[in-house]
């Protein structure tokens, strides 16, 4: 990705160093040590129920180079949604409130409760704001989410996330799941999350339209991040029996085929994937 030449956000407030560990409060669902641990991470989901006492919480390693290059990374990609989505909404006579991203180690305070690393990237709605812990990075290359465009699909994701907060989309799932089953529950939550797969391919579309951002490889290195993550993948790799029911985030075919929606058509209205409305 041609990165480096983008400008730098001012909407990153950097908390690496003041965390503090403790019990972390669970913000999703829940899926043997390490795998378990990244599975949480990318999902959004508090698996540290599963994984039984652990002494002095969750621990990353210690900042790196990589982790410092990586902050002007995350800074200039979104700078780059800021950009596009500013645009999209002014088009559709919507004006785009920026999120801020929030930099964290180990653990962090955010108005949706006291999350652990464990959740790993998450959008809170109640203060429009996206948590990552950077480490989380190294955790995402070993499952196979390796380069700069697998980096950028994350935080594409999330912002899709805060899309769906803006336009009341949030709200309404998340009444609509109080009136389901948990599996209609879960079923819809696919949805939502494949919406912000989608969102992150429209990003991508109009970021690479408006400043030349993609390079040979770059969509090849989204699309295996977007395999790497579903749900029917994780749960093969952690030894458990593939059960559509309890997915929360689509399957591996489900997440490319909306990412790579996106992607082509560059168009918001082709991430339909709810059946509700504000």
């Amino acid at each position: 990705m041609r990165w480096k030449r983008l400008r730098r956000s001012a909407n990153v407030e950097d908390r690496r160093g003041s965390s503090r560990l403790g019990r972390g409060v669970k913000v999703g669902g829940g899926i043997g040590t390490l795998l378990l641990i990244v599975l949480g991470l990318f999902l959004g989901q508090d698996v540290t129920q599963l994984l039984g006492p652990l002494e002095g919480g969750i621990q990353t390693t210690a900042p790196t180079e990589q982790d410092d290059e990586n902050v002007q990374f995350v800074s200039a990609i979104l700078a780059s949604t800021e950009d596009v989505w500013s645009r999209e909404f002014a088009v559709r006579n919507a004006r785009y409130k920026d999120p801020r991203l929030v930099l964290f180690s180990d653990s962090v305070d955010s108005a949706c409760g006291f999350a652990s690393a464990a959740v790993g990237p998450f959008y809170c709605p109640a203060d429009y704001k996206i948590y990552i812990d950077l480490s989380f990075y190294r955790e995402l290359e070993r499952m196979g989410g390796a380069g700069d465009f697998a980096r950028a699909y994350v935080l594409g994701h999330e912002v899709g996330h805060h899309l769906q907060n803006l336009m009341g989309v949030s709200l309404a799932v998340q009444r609509a799941r109080q009136r389901m089953s948990k599996a209609e529950g879960n079923a819809l939550s696919v949805r939502a999350e494949l919406q912000a797969d989608c969102y992150a391919g429209v990003w991508a579309h109009h970021a690479h339209e408006n400043s030349r951002l993609l390079e040979k490889g770059d969509i090849e290195e989204g699309l295996r991040s977007a395999a790497a993550i579903g749900d029917d993948r994780l749960m093969k790799e952690s030894g458990r029996v593939v059960r559509p029911d309890a997915f929360t985030h689509g399957s591996s075919e489900q997440r490319v085929t909306w990412f790579l929606t996106g992607l082509k058509t560059g168009r918001m209205e082709s991430c339909d994937t709810l059946p509700l409305r504000r």
